[in-house]
């Protein structure tokens, strides 16, 4: 099993590729559509805004590969960006259309409630585990944010954790295939490593 990190010129890729290498995976860094679609787990990380980001996927012929690959049923692991990317819409960059694999929008937080952007460590609350990917967790469980964005799923049910920063929001979503996650797993010690890891014990 090769888990596949995507490098599409935004964000810290050296963070993930070494929890995930800890974990025991083998992994491959790409920027090849037809790498992608070869891989067991594709991994997206992702830091900045959204509209570079889709202009960078789309300069590469990236867009649609990972589209296909996810509406494949593989599995995919979206981590901050590379999370916020699988919904319709974003706020950010005056607005951009975003790859549309859920139904939902990313928001901005109201500057006026908290500070934007957030960063630090916040409470993870469970919601929906279906595959008891927090199974054997502390509570509370805490996680690293360093976000001005949050997402807001037309679907509940897909809701794997929430955290409160002036308002609820879906700090993670699970389906069968697919972990997305606001916050950043690779930086949240022991309880982003167990996540990791769950997900990836999942499709090995």
């Amino acid at each position: 099993m090769t888990i596949t990190i995507l490098d599409y010129g935004v964000g810290n890729l050296g963070s993930v590729q070494k929890a995930i290498v800890h974990l025991g995976y083998p992994v491959t860094v790409t920027q090849d559509a037809a790498t992608i679609a070869d891989g067991s787990v594709l991994v997206v990380p992702g830091q900045g805004a959204a509209g570079d980001a889709m202009q960078l996927l789309r300069d590469r012929n990236l867009a649609d590969p990972i589209r296909d690959y996810i509406r494949s049923g593989k599995p995919y692991l979206g981590i901050c960006l590379g999370y916020q990317l699988l919904f319709d819409y974003s706020e950010e960059d005056g607005g951009q259309e975003a790859l549309g694999i859920f139904a939902g929008q990313v928001r901005r937080f109201d500057s006026n409630q908290v500070k934007v952007p957030q960063m630090g460590w916040n409470q993870l609350t469970i919601m929906n585990d279906p595959h008891r990917l927090a199974a054997g967790l502390p509570y509370p469980s805490f996680a690293y944010f360093a976000n001005s964005y949050y997402t807001d799923p037309e679907d509940s049910s897909i809701v794997f954790t929430e955290t409160h920063y002036g308002r609820p929001f879906a700090s993670s979503i699970q389906t069968n295939t697919v972990l997305g996650c606001q916050f950043h797993p690779e930086k949240s010690g022991d309880v982003g490593l167990h996540i990791i890891k769950e997900f990836l014990k999942r499709h090995a």
